[in-house]
């Protein structure tokens, strides 16, 4: 709809238009209840669709198609129509896509449909879905269309479509009817396609390489895996609340324990955070774990594993993503978060001293009572600085690496710097798309982990994870060495689309009530 499609005029048209047409289903009802039949009917089969027919006979001359004649049978929607005495052009577009989004004329006259059904199809709207039978031609331009012998009502549309040339204008109404703007935006078909056939894509790389892929639960006794709030619900047969996962990570790391070395799962999590151009609170992620890898290996697995879907999606690793370029054909770089730091900064020597990073983190607008500064380690401070001055800086592939491990209570701590962890996160395009490590599979210092995210809970932190008992025991029953790695994959798929926001990725976003 155009820009002012809210404007009270404008829903005043809208409402006439509506009007009329439920007027004509009123009459077709009537006259489809005299004779028999239904208004809406549903037993005609297409054979063919349009990007099909374009790919097989597109090249054909006139002359050929006339000579040997292509019996077809189509449907879709009426997207434009052109009425011209006993002869009309009616474009139809149906599911598929190609050269000619999904499109094919068709050519209907008088003379070969009949004058009642002619007559009735001149009141047909743009928006209704039709079908057709008949035989190739081409139009004196060279457009590949239907000779139409036989027309058929399927479903009418009661609500006008948006302004033929510009589709939904508004961008929340593109989330909020995403109907609409599938139907309208063919860029928008072939967004959610391709992310179709790159899921369809990673599940092959990862069978292919040997992992197993999984179910794990969506409502848990116990929310973990992640730092983050979590919805709360109430499960009333068993009397407890549950909560949505936010990870599926301890479950998937029990299947380790349980002797399936090699699992990964692709689903939903959901965080109960804000709404931004990169988090919605409801998300895709693929995790995975492999026993007997450690996160050198995980990253080497990650690099690879985005490459290969980096050319199914595009057929490139030279990506241009909002007008800047993006290689993934270069070895994706390594640092830990001091390095980041020093590298992206003027912090210099500073980046050690816990009082200089307070002051400049106020200067960034923090605060002591929301964001508790002064309560901070100096690994901490760091993290948080990184995070507020670094992380928009990385846009070529970048591996952080060197988490603190008070912030990383799931990973193994370096053997040799037991202050720091094994711990990665990939950036691409200033944004983190993947987060994995070597695993702790000590299932005492997993409790002592455990007891100290509870006291920082205790403290006021809500995103501090709760004590697991059970995936403790699992612990202590033994878990082999193994690395971990989750992917965001409507991240990535911001990425391989050239998407600038995360709701752009999601068929239906999460959205404020319609007031």
């Amino acid at each position: 709809m155009p820009d002012n499609a809210n404007t009270p005029a404008a829903l005043q048209d809208e409402n006439q238009l509506i009007a009329e047409r439920r007027e004509k289903l009123r009459a077709l009802r009537a006259v489809q209840a005299g004779g028999g039949g239904v208004a809406f009917p549903n037993h005609f089969k297409p054979a063919h669709q349009a990007a099909q027919l374009h790919l097989a006979h597109g090249a054909a001359t006139a002359e050929a198609l006339q000579a040997e004649p292509v019996d077809v049978s189509v449907a879709g929607r009426v997207m434009l129509k052109r009425v011209m005495g006993k002869a009309s052009f009616v474009t139809l577009q149906d599911g598929s896509l190609g050269e000619a989004g999904g499109r094919i004329q068709l050519y209907v006259t008088r003379d070969a449909v009949g004058d009642d059904l002619y007559a009735a199809f001149k009141h047909w709207d743009l928006g209704d879905i039709v079908g057709a039978q008949g035989t190739l031609m081409k139009t004196r331009t060279g457009e590949l269309s239907v000779k139409t012998t036989q027309l058929r009502l399927l479903t009418k549309s009661l609500r006008p479509l948006p302004d033929k040339f510009h589709g939904l204008a508004n961008q929340e109404q593109k989330y909020r009817q995403r109907y609409v703007d599938l139907i309208t935006d063919e860029q928008a078909r072939t967004r959610f396609t391709a992310r179709s056939k790159t899921v369809s894509g990673l599940r092959e790389f990862m069978v292919r390489h040997g992992f197993l892929e999984v179910e794990t639960p969506m409502l848990h006794p116990i929310p973990g895996g992640a730092n983050a709030r979590p919805f709360v619900t109430q499960h009333n047969a068993l009397e407890q609340q549950m909560y949505l996962r936010i990870a599926p990570e301890l479950y998937l790391k029990r299947l380790i324990v349980g002797g399936f070395e090699r699992v990964f799962e692709i689903n939903r999590s959901f965080r109960n955070e804000g709404i931004s151009v990169r988090h919605n609170p409801e998300f895709t992620m693929l995790e995975f774990y492999a026993a007997y890898w450690n996160y050198l290996d995980v990253m080497d697995f990650t690099e690879t594993l985005v490459r290969e879907m980096a050319l199914q999606a595009t057929g490139a690793l030279q990506l241009n993503y909002q007008g800047r370029a993006v290689d993934l054909a270069q070895p994706f770089a390594r640092l830990s978060i001091r390095e980041a730091i020093f590298q992206y900064t003027e912090a210099g020597a500073h980046v050690d001293d816990a009082a200089w990073l307070v002051s400049a983190l106020k200067k960034l607008g923090l605060t002591q009572e929301k964001d508790r500064l002064s309560a901070r380690s100096l690994a901490s401070l760091q993290v948080l600085y990184f995070q507020e001055t670094v992380e928009d800086k990385l846009w070529q592939p970048t591996f952080i690496v060197e988490h603190p491990t008070e912030i990383s209570p799931l990973a193994r701590a370096n053997d040799a710097r037991p202050e720091v962890t094994e711990r990665f996160e990939l950036y691409i395009t200033g944004r983190e798309l993947s987060n994995g490590f070597s695993e702790l599979n000590d299932a005492e210092d997993q409790a002592a982990r455990f007891h100290a995210q509870v006291a920082a809970k205790d403290g006021g932190d809500d995103e501090a994870m709760f004590f697991d008992h059970d995936f403790v025991r699992a612990l202590e029953y033994g878990m082999p060495p193994t690395g971990g790695c989750g992917v965001g994959i409507d991240r990535l798929m911001m990425l391989l689309t050239d998407s600038p926001a995360i709701r752009d990725v999601i068929l239906f976003p999460a959205l404020r009530r319609e007031s």
